[in-house]
C-alpha cells in the first residue's frame, strides 16, 4: 500500500472554481467526442466506405483507447505531474482528433479513434485526480458530483452537436471542432490548475501497462469478429490470447513491488465498489445507449438530430441526478446509493422493451427517465468511490483503475450489443435490440444486486 502524505501542489491555481471547471470541462469533451458518432454514424460510415464490422470499430475503437490508458495514465500523472499529464493529454486529443478529420478510409480514422481515446484517458484520470488531491470532505463530495454530472451532459450534447454539425458541413466538421476545443483547454489548463503528484514515485510498470491493454485489445477484437462465426479458429485464438494476457496481467501486478494496480486494493469493499459498478455500468448502461440513437434512426425512422433529442431524455436527467446526488441524505452509503442507481437503470431499460419498426418513439420517454435517474446516481457515487478507496496521493490511480473497468466494459458492451442486434432489415434490427436491452437489464440488475451485498462486507 502506497503513503498517504498529501499530494504536492504548487500555487498558480487560479481558486477552486478552476480546479473544478477545467476537469470537468475536461470530461465533458471527451465524454461528446466519445458519443459524437451515435447519431450520424450512417453517414460516417458511408462516408469512410465501411462494412457492418466496421461499424462496430468506429463505434468502439474508442473505448479501446480508454480502457487500454487509463491505468497507465493514471499512474504516471501521480508520479510525474497530474497538470502536466492533463496537458498532454489535450495536446494528443488535438492531433487525433485532426486526424481523424482527414482520415481517408476507415482504418485510419479508427486509429485515430484509439489515439482519442488514449488521450481522453489523460483528461479523464487526471481530471478526477486533480479534484480529489485538492479538496476534501464536503466539498469533495460536491465536487465529484460535478464531475459525475458531466459524464451524462456529454453524452447528451454529443450526438446533438454532431448531428447538427453533420447536416450544417458535414460529419468531418465535429473533429475538427474537438481538436480546437482541445487547444483551449490546454491552454486553460496550463494557466489556471495546479500542479500535484504524489509524495513517491513509483515508476512506471510497463509489463502490466502491455498485458492489460494487449489482452482488453484482444478481448475486444474477438467479440468484434466473432458475429462472423463464434467457433472460428481465429477467434477462439483471440479470446485465448486475451484471457492469458489478463492472467499474466495480474500474475505481474501481485510479484511487482511497486505494482501499476495495488491488486490488495480489491480486499477493500469502496475499491472493490468502485470496479464493479463501473464495469457494470459499461457494460450494461453505456453499450446499450450508445447503440439506441442508431437504432431510431434505422429502425424507427428518426432524423439523426431526432435520435440525438430522444436520447438525451436519458442523457440530461443523467447529469441533473449527478447534480443533485449531493442533496440525498448523509445516512445513505455511496454503496447504497449506488446499488440504487444500477437498479434503476435496470427498470428503466426493461420499460423500453417491445421496439419494433411501428413503434413511436414517445414509448420511450418513461423508460429513459427512470434510466437516466439512474444512471446520474450511479455515475456520482462511481466518481465519488473512485477517489475516495485508494490512498490521497494515488487518486489518479484510483480514477484510472474505475475508469478503466467502466470503458472495458463500454467497448464490451458496444460490440455485444452491435453484433445481438445488427440485422438485415428494420425487424431484425428492432428484435435484436430488445434482445440486447434485456440482457443489458439483467447485468445491471445484477451489478445492483452485488453492490448491495459488497457495501454490507466488512472492511478488510
Amino acid at each position: 500500500m502506497t503513503t498517504t502524505a498529501p499530494p504536492r501542489a504548487d500555487r498558480r491555481a487560479g481558486g477552486s472554481a478552476a480546479v473544478i471547471a477545467v476537469p470537468a470541462a475536461a470530461t465533458l469533451l471527451a465524454l461528446m467526442n466519445y458519443t459524437a458518432p451515435m447519431a450520424v454514424l450512417a453517414d460516417t460510415s458511408a462516408g469512410l466506405r465501411a462494412g457492418t464490422t466496421g461499424q462496430i470499430w468506429i463505434m468502439s475503437s474508442i473505448s479501446l483507447g480508454l480502457a487500454a490508458a487509463l491505468l497507465a495514465v493514471g499512474s504516471l500523472a501521480d508520479d510525474h505531474g497530474r497538470r502536466r499529464v492533463f496537458a498532454i493529454g489535450t495536446a494528443a486529443l488535438a492531433a487525433s482528433s485532426a486526424a481523424c478529420a482527414v482520415a481517408p478510409g476507415a482504418l485510419v480514422f479508427v486509429i485515430g479513434r484509439v489515439v482519442q481515446g488514449a488521450a481522453s484517458a489523460a483528461l479523464i484520470a487526471t481530471g478526477l485526480g486533480i479534484i480529489g488531491a485538492s479538496f476534501e470532505g464536503h466539498r469533495r463530495a460536491h465536487a465529484t458530483g460535478v464531475w459525475g454530472a458531466m459524464l451524462g451532459l456529454g453524452i447528451a450534447l454529443g450526438p446533438i452537436a454532431a448531428a447538427l454539425m453533420t447536416t450544417a458541413a458535414g460529419w468531418r466538421s465535429w473533429y475538427w471542432a474537438a481538436a480546437a476545443a482541445s487547444v483551449l483547454l490546454g491552454a486553460a489548463a496550463l494557466r489556471t490548475l495546479p500542479e500535484s503528484r504524489a509524495a513517491r514515485r513509483r515508476g512506471l510498470d510497463l509489463p502490466g501497462a502491455a498485458t492489460l491493454s494487449l489482452g482488453v485489445a484482444a478481448l475486444l477484437a474477438a467479440i468484434t469478429w466473432g458475429r462472423t462465426g463464434w467457433t472460428a479458429p481465429g477467434v477462439l485464438g483471440l479470446f485465448a490470447a486475451a484471457a492469458v494476457l489478463l492472467a499474466a496481467f495480474a500474475v505481474i501486478e501481485l510479484r511487482r513491488a511497486e505494482p501499476m494496480l495495488d491488486l490488495a486494493l480489491f480486499r477493500r469493499s469502496p475499491f472493490l465498489l468502485s470496479i464493479i459498478g463501473a464495469l457494470v455500468t459499461g457494460l450494461a448502461v453505456i453499450g446499450i445507449m450508445s447503440y439506441l440513437a442508431t437504432v431510431m434512426n434505422v429502425a424507427l425512422g428518426l432524423s439523426p438530430f431526432a435520435s440525438a433529442l430522444v436520447l438525451a431524455v436519458w442523457s440530461s436527467l443523467s447529469f441533473l441526478a449527478a447534480l443533485q446526488a449531493r442533496r440525498l441524505p448523509r445516512r445513505l452509503s455511496a454503496g447504497h446509493l449506488l446499488g440504487a442507481g444500477l437498479l434503476l437503470s435496470a427498470a428503466g431499460e426493461v420499460a423500453m422493451l417491445g421496439l419494433s419498426p411501428g413503434s413511436a418513439w414517445e414509448r420511450l420517454v418513461p423508460g429513459l427517465v427512470v434510466a437516466g435517474i439512474g444512471s446520474g446516481l450511479a455515475n456520482a457515487m462511481l466518481a465519488r468511490l473512485a477517489v475516495e478507496s485508494v490512498p490521497p496521493d494515488r487518486a489518479s490511480m484510483g480514477s484510472g483503475a474505475n475508469n478503466t473497468a467502466r470503458y472495458i466494459g463500454a467497448a464490451l458492451g458496444v460490440a455485444i450489443v452491435g453484433a445481438i442486434a445488427a440485422g438485415g432489415d428494420k425487424a431484425s434490427l428492432a428484435h435484436g435490440t430488445n434482445v440486447a436491452m434485456l440482457l443489458s437489464a439483467i447485468v445491471a440488475a445484477l451489478g445492483g444486486g452485488a453492490a448491495l451485498v459488497v457495501h454490507r462486507r466488512p472492511a478488510q
